[in-house]
């Protein structure tokens, strides 16, 4: 008895066809997945008011950037990895030594392009000296001899006599600091991960129709 098996040239079209099919459905369900995942985070950031310059750190891409395969991935992850890593595991911040964290009141006003105020750069801009405060109860202070502006900012006295002058809190003086928890990316992370699989068999039915 003699058996042969011939390959129709039809059935190797259709095998090849079928590998391209999937080949465009998971690098597709990769995409999809990464820019869901993407809007999902950033959604988050703004829900919890951290702005959306913060929620545009945000970024995906998918992986081959051009062509599609098989072993298609996709990454998501933000240019400010350390803000947003923050608050969503809302860590214990200490201060770098040891000492005290100094929180600036409303008096403080900002510092250099928006940021929070230091003591030190407080101090060179408004050309007065901190004195510091030590409560037992509730933070100690860092506070300055002066007077509120019309903006509530703490500044020197112009009164030659004292009048007017009072004793201003710029700083509050903590050990520590517990970051409230504000975001929970892993979550997303995970509905994002239990779709795929969905996605890639939608796709590649839709692309067998």
């Amino acid at each position: 008895m003699k058996l042969k098996l011939d390959i129709a040239p039809d059935l190797v079209a259709a095998m090849a066809a079928e590998v391209k099919a999937g080949e465009k459905a998971v690098t597709a369900a990769m995409r999809e997945a990464g820019t869901g995942l993407k809007t999902a985070w950033r959604g988050q950031i703004t829900g919890a008011g951290l702005g959306r310059r913060l929620a545009n750190s945000i970024r995906s891409q998918t992986y081959p950037k051009a062509g599609e395969s098989l072993n298609a991935a996709a990454l998501v992850w933000s240019k400010a990895p350390v803000i947003v890593g923050a608050h969503d595991t809302g860590p214990l911040i200490r201060s770098r030594d040891g000492f005290w964290l100094a929180i600036p009141t409303e008096a403080a006003g900002r510092g250099l392009r928006g940021a929070k105020i230091t003591p030190g750069e407080w101090e060179r801009r408004r050309g007065l000296r901190l004195r510091f405060i030590y409560r037992r109860r509730g933070p100690s202070l860092l506070v300055a001899e002066g007077r509120l502006n019309s903006r509530g900012l703490g500044v020197a006295s112009r009164s030659k006599t004292g009048r007017g002058r009072t004793t201003v809190p710029i700083f509050l003086l903590v050990p520590q600091v517990k970051l409230p928890k504000r975001l929970d990316l892993g979550r997303d992370a995970d509905r994002a991960l239990d779709s795929l699989p969905g996605q890639m068999v939608s796709n590649w039915v839709e692309r067998r129709l």
